[in-house]
């Protein structure tokens, strides 16, 4: 991997492989001694595993890490322990063949190590305990959904607030929901760019640390208040109406916006069966998927909030919904729960 990795970053201009380590302890003297901007770490390495060496980085050299991970659940399950321990992103490597998988995902690769470099690296907090890949041609919300009938009746006042995030979104996530009330009166559906061994562990683990209910969506589910619907990794999750109810669609569309699952595909579902009953929150992520829906969900009278730039790891999602107006409020981290119960509060 350390090869491959190395030869991948030769095509990058503007990038430059300072050293590679064989191990952690190598790593660490190599980090002294090189002060490197960012580096990639293998969740699985000799000597001691990624996560522990990346908790020790974190609290003694803070800086911007990219994990490589396997696509398995229980390599998800060890890539999300080392994003909630202060991890920017991951890429993952595939089973079979990993140096020709990762040369298939050169281009992400680099785009996540420029990303890094620009990212703030968040303070790592203890929470209690309650008792998708990427391709070529970029496609709009068109190539799954038609626009939105603007001028549609909506016959039912139950709120759903719909949220979409990307790069830093799994910890966002979790900050915003385990401070809201289990009592919410709005269901909750959300887009996270995750691959599809992931989307299930990581349900699971914010399950864990808010009092709201949550799981993967599955198709034709209906949304509850108080419930929060994760999109499966390499599907799209929709809002669709069954009578006065809202209920989960799962689509396997094209990617939109090089994603699936696309916070595009599913605002704009929102916009079309939700209207002015739907809250837009657009936490942080790199790129621009979901501005253009955000923009179609503010004209039936939705709030638009998005999460500002110094609490973003990377602000390019929620930047680019503000930078095209459609944002109502910008807002840090953590004081987005708190505007939310009052919008969902509000008559």
């Amino acid at each position: 991997v350390r090869q491959v990795l190395t030869q991948v970053f030769a095509q990058a201009s503007d990038i430059e492989v300072v050293g590679t380590a064989t191990d952690p302890y190598v790593a660490r003297e190599k980090i002294k001694q090189l002060n490197p901007d960012v580096l990639t770490l293998d969740v699985e390495m000799p000597k001691m595993d990624g996560v522990t060496f990346l908790g020790n980085l974190m609290r003694l050299r803070p800086m911007p890490v990219v994990m490589v991970s396997t696509l398995t659940e229980q390599g998800a399950e060890v890539t999300l322990r080392a994003l909630e321990n202060g991890a920017v992103d991951f890429v993952a490597k595939p089973k079979v063949d990993v140096a020709e998988g990762l040369k298939d995902y050169a281009d992400e690769i680099i785009g996540k190590v420029r990303m890094a470099a620009k990212s703030r690296v968040r303070a790592i907090e203890k929470r209690a305990i309650k008792s998708a890949p990427a391709v070529e041609q970029k496609l709009s919300a068109d190539a799954v959904l038609q626009p939105p009938d603007l001028r549609r009746h909506f016959r039912t006042t139950d709120r759903i607030i719909g949220i979409g995030s990307s790069t830093g979104g799994t910890e966002a996530i979790k900050d915003v929901l385990a401070a809201l009330p289990i009592d919410i009166q709005a269901g909750i559906v959300i887009s996270q760019h995750i691959p599809a061994a992931f989307s299930g562990p990581f349900a699971r683990r914010v399950d864990s640390i808010t009092p709201l209910s949550v799981c993967e969506a599955r198709d034709g589910q209906q949304i509850m208040p108080g419930h929060v619907y994760i999109a499966p990794g390499d599907r799209h999750l929709l809002v669709d109406r069954d009578g006065a109810r809202y209920v989960c669609r799962l689509s396997d569309g094209p990617p939109v916006n090089r994603h699936r699952p696309s916070v595009d595909v599913m605002i704009r579902s929102l916009a079309q069966n939700a209207g002015p009953n739907a809250i837009g929150l657009m936490l942080t992520g790199m790129g621009s998927d979901g501005a253009a829906s955000m923009g179609e969900l503010k004209q039936t009278g939705a709030p638009i909030l998005v999460q500002d730039e110094l609490t973003s790891v990377v602000w390019g999602m929620p930047g680019e919904v503000a930078k095209r107006g459609f944002a109502d409020e910008v807002l840090p981290l953590g004081k987005i729960a708190a505007r939310l119960i009052e919008l969902v509060n509000r008559k």
